[in-house]
Formats: structure tokens, sequence, C-alpha cells
């Protein structure tokens, strides 16, 4: 009986000890915060809300990344109604900073460092004082949403901010001066037992086991968020190199449709090119509605260009035009037509990448043309048409009326610059102009057949 007694107090003492589990919901931010760092932030969040998460574990080592991003990764942490727990191995630096200010408790590892906040750009200069002035608020109103503790001194009760906003500040504006802590003409960072001493941080850990033995938590369970397969194909498509590639793709595709007659293969490759170079730069928040439909009107003036107006004018110009500047906004975080942020170095390797991957794409078509359309053997043999026409066969290369046509008379029927149509009786022929610019309607002879072009000058 005793037996029995002592099972039913062991069964029961596992399941009070299993119900008592707590779940801990652990994210990693050890890369440059981005747009996808914010979407991979959320997602986290709904997750450990989905498994009612005791607490949630920011696992960080960033040298800081977009100010934006950051500011709405705080705001959801300042938020949540699960306690946000930080662990600094190694670095905070930057919008790190400020994310980590939002937790509700800082823990770093020994020779770890916090701070350093003051927005920067690409180059590492110091942005102008409207970002920074925007930066030092933020970081102040971040350390304020923390509050203040009541500390006793002798006989008198105060109250003291948890995390003074005035540090806060410091660590993006060199102009603060607070004694004993930071000199003027320097930006505030904290080592672990400097931030400790100044209300920045709750311990010092060596790994994510003690951080939650000294918040208290002994039995537990860590849940970690997994980038989704499609989070790792989003930041693999917008790498510069293979956006370069896809841009080569599209450029290609194209080239290789308007050689051949029809809708195939090659118009299927540009269109999967651009989807996958334009959907995941959407995603990021770099390519907008307006930035999208620029390439694509770039391409229906390209169209129209070579469909109906034979030669090259206004519409093929503008067509590339937009083309190139939709390639290029789309790589560049700007904000509707607000490019005030947006820094030249950005715009410069935006630039570079799109001009790279279009001429990229056009020797590559040319050369794989050449290779593919002249291939006598091997895979490729059957991509074009190997028999030959010989003349001592009978064989010419045009209709022998088209060279009845030398001397005859009619009129322009499009503008020739130089190339464009032409009306001799009754038909109409692709000819060009050898005088350079014809007008519509002007009177024209034929002066020159080769191959199947007409060679016109003005009557």
């Amino acid at each position: 009986m005793k037996l029995i007694w002592l099972l039913l107090l062991v069964v029961v003492s596992i399941a009070i000890q299993a119900q008592e589990k707590k779940i801990v919901y652990k994210l990693n931010i050890k890369q440059e915060i981005t747009r996808a760092t914010w979407r991979q932030v959320q997602q986290a969040f709904d997750a450990a809300d989905s498994l009612n998460a005791d607490v949630f574990l920011i696992h960080m080592n960033t040298y800081g990344g977009t100010v934006l991003d950051a500011d709405s990764i705080r705001t959801k942490i300042l938020q949540s109604p699960i306690p946000v727990y930080v662990f600094i191995d190694n670095n905070a630096a930057s919008a790190g900073a400020l994310i980590s200010v939002a937790c509700d408790s800082i823990y770093m590892r020994p020779g770890g460092s916090i701070g350093a906040a003051t927005v920067v750009n690409q180059t590492g200069e110091a942005m102008p004082d409207k970002y920074q002035s925007y930066m030092r608020s933020t970081m102040r109103a971040t350390a304020e949403a923390h509050g203040k503790d009541t500390v006793f001194a002798g006989n008198d009760t105060i109250l003291k901010w948890r995390r003074d906003p005035q540090i806060a500040e410091a660590m993006v504006d060199p102009a603060v001066f607070i004694p004993g802590i930071i000199d003027s003409g320097k930006v505030l960072t904290f080592t672990p037992t400097e931030a400790i001493e100044n209300g920045f941080c709750e311990g010092i850990a060596e790994n994510i086991p003690e951080v939650l033995q000294k918040v208290g938590i002994e039995n537990y369970t860590i849940e970690e968020y997994e980038p989704t397969w499609i989070e790792r194909i989003i930041g693999f498509l917008v790498h510069p190199m293979v956006s370069g590639l896809l841009i080569m793709a599209i450029i290609g595709g194209i080239y290789f449709e308007m050689q051949s007659p029809g809708i195939g293969f090659a118009l299927g490759v540009a269109v999967v090119a651009a989807v996958l170079y334009f959907a995941p730069l959407y995603l990021e928040g770099l390519a907008a509605h307006w930035e999208i439909l620029v390439f694509v009107v770039g391409i229906i003036l390209v169209i129209v260009e070579i469909f109906v107006f034979p030669g090259f004018g206004v519409a093929g110009i503008s067509g590339i035009v937009f083309i190139f500047g939709g390639l290029v906004l789309s790589l560049i975080n700007n904000v509707n037509f607000d490019f005030k942020g947006v820094e030249m170095s950005t715009v410069a390797v935006a630039v570079t990448t799109v001009v790279l991957g279009v001429f990229g794409g056009f020797v590559g078509s040319l050369l794989l043309g050449k290779r593919l359309f002249t291939a006598r053997t091997g895979a490729f043999a059957n991509l074009s048409l190997q028999a030959i026409q010989d003349v001592k066969d009978g064989f010419v290369c045009i209709e022998n009326g088209m060279l009845e046509l030398k001397g005859a008379t009619g009129m322009a029927q499009t503008v020739l610059r130089p190339a464009g149509k032409v009306k001799i009786g009754d038909e109409i022929y692709d000819a060009v102009a050898l005088t350079g610019f014809i007008g519509k309607g002007e009177a024209i002879v034929v002066t020159k057949v080769e191959a199947t072009q007409l060679y016109v000058e003005k009557r």
C-alpha cells in the first residue's frame, strides 16, 4: 500500500513539474538589422504568442542596421505583454543598442559592449543632425518607457529612472556631458560592469542557461525561431550579385524573344527573372508599387517603339530610361519620392549593379546566341535550322521582284530615321534612308537593293 502511495506521489510530482515548466521563446539577432529582421521579429512574436510563451529572449550580436526597422522592433518590444529579455553576446551597437534598451532586462557576456548609437551612413560617417535628433529622442523615450524605481536614501524616498534617459541620449550625441560617466565630445559605450553600475544591464552571464538562472527560471523549455525557407530564399535573392544575375536574365530573355517570332521560352525566362528580382525587394520594402510600374511602362514603351514605330525615337529612349530607373529605384531604400535619407554610396551600388547586369545581359545574350544558333553538334544542334541553301542549287536570298524595285518611286509611309516603311505602288516595304531623316509622306526613290532591304533617298 505504501508503495502505491509512493508511486502516486511521484506521478503527481512529475505532473506538477511538467505543468510548471516555462516556455522560453528565443530569437537570434546576429546580423545587420534590416527589413528582413523586422519581419522575422514579427513572426517570432506571433509564434511566441501562439505558444503562450512565458519569456521572449533575444540572443543578440550586431553592429546595428537601419534606424527605421530598429524603431519598429523596439516599439514591438515595448508593447509586448510577454517579458522580453536580451542577452548581448558581444555587441549591441547602434540600432542594436536601441533594441536592447527597449527590453525589460539586459544581460551581457563578459567583454561585451552596448552603445555607440550615433546614426551613420554606409561609410561610417555621422548623418546630419536631423537624423541624430530623431535618434536622441527615440533613445530617451525608450529609456523613459521603463519608468522610475523608488530609492531610499537615508530617511528620504526618491524616484529614480530605472534607465536614465540622459545616459541613453549620450549613446547618440557626443555633445552630452555627464560627470563621472562620459566627457563631452565622445559617444557613450558601456562595458558590462559600467552598464550594471548605471542601470543599463541587470547582470553578466556566459550563456543562455546562465541568463535564465539569473532571471529565476529553473524549469523551462526553449523554443527557437527558425527562418522559413521563404525567408532564406528572400535573403539569397536580394544579394547584389544575385540581383545582377537576374537583371542579366531579364535583358537576355527580352533580347532572345525579340530575335524570334511569337512568344516562347525566352520570354518566360525574362518574366520569371523579373518576378524573382522584384518580389523579394517588394517584401523587403525596397521596391514600391510605383517603382515596379516604372519598369513595366519602360518595357511597354520599348515594345511599342519596335513594333509600332519603326526606328528608334522618343518611345524607345523613354523606355530604356524607365527600365533602368525602375531597376535602380527598386534597390534604393527611399520612401515614395523622398530621397533625402538615401546616401550616394547606396545609389552608386544600385547603379553599378544594374549597369553590370544590363551589360552582362547583352554580352551574354550575344555570346549565348552565337553558341546556340550556330552549333552543328551537341545538345544545342537542334535549336536552329542546319540545312544550307546554296546559290548553285538555285536558292537566292531575296525574291527576284525585289531586285526590280531599284529606281522605283513612291512615298514614305512612316518617318524614316533612318529606318521605316515606304509605299511603292500598292505595296508596303521596309526601307532605310541613305540621306538621313525622311518625313512621312515625302516622295522617295529606291537607289539600292541589298538582301531584303530597300535603300531610299528623297526624290
